[in-house]
Parts: structure tokens; sequence; C-alpha cells
């Protein structure tokens, strides 16, 4: 891929995105389907996603807007690229330990980014040397608060509808 804009996508976001299809999305899915942007997770961040998918509350919105949870994975695996997880943690912790994989993953990326100009050698995802923005996306207010100081690691952290390319 030639834009090397990579996004990470707390669950809440993934499912506004994938489930709810909230309409404040909009522009991350049109950035996904048109191939602007690289959304990468790990393993971890989809086993997640799965298990939340089973919650009674999701499971009653997944019957009222007619989809399974194997429709939602489906659409997390057509959009996302599987990445290892990192071996390190971020500088920055998390009030939040559930949302600790996303600071960290961002972070991963953020410091290899500084130190070299290609992916992380275990990493399949292509980036050019130029333009390498990390936007961690989330509607959590404990990595909301975490802004300023994930901005000193080159990490744009947003909602949905305060995002754009």
């Amino acid at each position: 891929m030639s834009n090397s804009t990579l996004l990470i996508l707390d669950t809440n976001i993934v499912l506004d995105l994938l489930l709810f299809q909230d309409p404040r999305c909009q522009p991350l899915h049109q950035a996904l389907t048109q191939g602007k942007v690289q959304w990468i997770a790990t393993p971890h961040m989809r086993n997640e996603l799965e298990r939340v998918l089973t919650y009674a509350h999701i499971s009653a919105k997944l019957e009222f807007y007619q989809k399974s949870s194997s429709d939602i994975l489906a659409l997390f695996d057509r959009y996302s690229q599987i990445v290892e997880a990192p071996s390190t943690r971020a500088p920055f912790t998390c009030k939040d330990a559930d949302d600790q994989v996303f600071i960290d993953l961002a972070a991963a990326w953020a410091d290899h980014f500084s130190t070299t100009s290609a992916s992380p050698a275990s990493s399949q995802v292509a980036v050019s040397s130029t333009q390498r923005a990390i936007h961690l996306l989330s509607k959590d207010k404990a990595v909301l608060s975490m802004r300023k100081r994930l901005a000193k690691l080159s990490i744009h952290v947003n909602t949905a509808q305060d995002w754009h390319i």
C-alpha cells in the first residue's frame, strides 16, 4: 500500500464502524474501503472483539441489525491487517488496563518509525518512508486523556468523528 497512514481502532470504534454503522464513522469507512489507510490489529484485538460480540447486549444489537458475529469478524478480517503484538510496553500506562494493548501497539510502531524507515521486521505491513502517521481511534476517556503524552511519540489520538487523514 502506498499510503502509510496506520490506524489502530479500539473495540468500541470497531463496533461503531462494523456493527452499528455509526454515521460518524463514514469517513473512516470510506478511507478503509478506498485503501487510503491501513488498519493494523493484533490477534488479541480480534479475540477481544470476538468475546465482546458474545455479550448479551451486543448479541441483541446483532439481532436488531440482522448480522451475526461471523459477519462482523469477516469484516474485521477484510479491513484489518493482523500484526504481531509488540514485545515491549509503551512508555505510558493507560488507566484502563484493557486499552493498554492499543497503546502498546501504537507506541511500538511509532518507536520503530523513529529509528528506521521500514515496517517492523516481523510485519508484512508495507509503508513508505514518508507519511508514517499513526492514528489511534478511541471513545474511551482513559485513552483520550493520553493525547498529549502520546503526541510526544507522534501518535495521533482521536475519536472517529474528530479523525481525518
